[in-house]
């Protein structure tokens, strides 16, 4: 197992999780609120990708700060679908058909898309397909689950309607390390969930795992690395653990003091390395610094950076969709109030044909973005792509950037020659770099954004 110290002047490796770009928090109210229609309709529209936003979950993992609440009282997911419904209709209308309309992937993700009922994700897979027009047994679906709602009769609902890929939230096999992320569940639950998912027969099993509890040991995290690998997963994601604002584990670190310092850094970045070796050692190949794949498995799901490209489509109140000039969503918010709020309004709203709340994308970011989705993938990028869409080189642009990761020993000097990659180190320190590369204006509209 290899180790390194930290780099002294180099940025904290864990300061962001870049899963998109621009973020929500840089999102702001869209006052001319433009019209869907107007939006797609130069855009090319034979490859999209769909996403359904599901925003509830049975419970709320304390490290978790994604929009979704506890529970659905009073028929909420009868009305969230409805709703789901009235917004694909005038989505699937506003992206017209003077072109063809094909969608190439897809996805349910939340919150916790199985938390919906057996009946209810029948319903949702109606939507995707009769009003968007995806079909689902034709290309890669992708499905989230939990331990408690990976039942037999949603999981068979999933297998039936094409889903190609089920990513199961396990965080950690070890109970008292569960307790300690405020995941309550026994081991015997998770263990019969991967088992009934293993039955369906659906060939991509993703299982997520976070290093980075309290009180976790090298020790430990192999238990839970080799409990996941019992399983043979075609994918397995380490996730290292964060406490963010208004989360469980949040609150908690206010009322203790607690902060993140250096010595959990090191010990966030000495469990990566573990991690990291013992999967490789197993046959995995590490596609980015939280993804891996077994060698012999097949790629039907997305990867890291598939939620970033441009003709994206999202379905639901947390769903982001993205054209080649604009990123746009419905409000965003993190405490349980405001979300019940957004979900509320969202339930309610009669008009979805135009774009509430987004950020404008020009070609100053649409660089940026291309390099980060790029460059934090473990192939890297090759050069040529860079100035086939800029007419540039990466150097040129971000010179002053890649010679700051270079020095901190970042950048693979022994890359082939026109691919631009990561060293080793450098993808470890991933959600260091990745912060390194947000534009000005960007960096000062998340730090202006006031939690809620």
């Amino acid at each position: 197992m290899t180790t390194s110290p930290l780099v002294t002047d180099a940025p904290r490796p864990y300061r962001s999780y870049v899963y998109a770009y621009p973020h929500k928090t840089a999102y702001r109210p869209l006052p001319e609120r433009p019209s869907l229609a107007a939006l797609w309709a130069d855009e090319p529209k034979d490859a999209l990708s769909l996403y359904a936003h599901i925003p509830f979950c049975e419970v709320r993992c304390g490290f978790c700060n994604l929009f979704t609440r506890i529970g659905a009282p009073d028929e909420l997911t009868t009305r969230y679908l409805d709703a789901l419904d009235r917004q694909a209709v005038a989505v699937r209308e506003a992206l017209g058909d003077a072109a063809p309309v094909r969608f190439a992937t897809a996805a349910f993700g939340g919150g916790t898309p199985t938390f919906l009922t057996a009946g209810e994700l029948e319903r949702l897979c109606d939507i995707a397909e009769r009003r968007m027009g995806a079909d689902l047994r034709a290309v890669p679906l992708s499905v989230e689950t939990s331990p408690a709602t990976a039942t037999a009769d949603r999981l068979a609902v999933l297998a039936e309607r094409g889903a190609t890929r089920l990513s199961i939230g396990v965080q950690s096999f070890v109970e008292a390390e569960a307790r300690a992320a405020v995941r309550p569940q026994r081991r015997a639950d998770v263990e019969a969930a991967l088992g009934r998912i293993r039955e369906t027969g659906v060939p991509v099993l993703n299982i997520d795992l976070i290093y980075g509890i309290d009180g976790q040991t090298e020790e430990s995290w192999r238990r839970s690395l080799d409990a996941a690998l019992a399983w043979r997963p075609e994918e397995l994601y380490l996730y290292p653990l964060y406490v963010r604002p208004l989360t469980g584990l949040g609150r908690q670190a206010a009322t203790s003091g607690a902060t993140a310092d250096r010595e959990w850094d090191e010990q966030r970045l000495r469990l990566y390395r573990y991690g990291r070796d013992h999967l490789l050692a197993q046959g995995y190949a590490q596609v980015s610094m939280r993804m891996f794949r077994r060698a012999d498995a097949p790629p039907l799901g997305p990867d890291d950076h598939a939620c970033q490209t441009d003709g994206m489509i999202g379905l639901g109140c947390g769903a982001r969709s993205y054209t080649a000039e604009l990123h746009y969503s419905f409000d965003y918010a993190v405490g349980m109030p405001e979300i019940r709020g957004i979900i509320d309004a969202y339930t309610r709203a009669g008009d979805f044909s135009r774009a509430e709340v987004g950020r404008r994308v020009d070609v100053g970011e649409a660089r940026r973005r291309h390099l980060l989705q790029s460059l934090l993938q473990a192939e890297g990028m090759p050069l040529a792509d860079y100035a086939a869409r800029f007419g540039g080189s990466p150097f040129a642009h971000f010179g002053d950037e890649l010679a700051r990761f270079e020095s901190w020993g970042w950048l693979d000097t022994g890359a082939p020659a026109g691919l631009l990659r990561l060293s080793p180190e450098g993808l470890a320190h991933s959600d260091g770099l990745g912060p390194e590369l947000f534009s000005p204006a960007v960096s000062a509209a998340m730090a202006a954004y006031e939690a809620k």
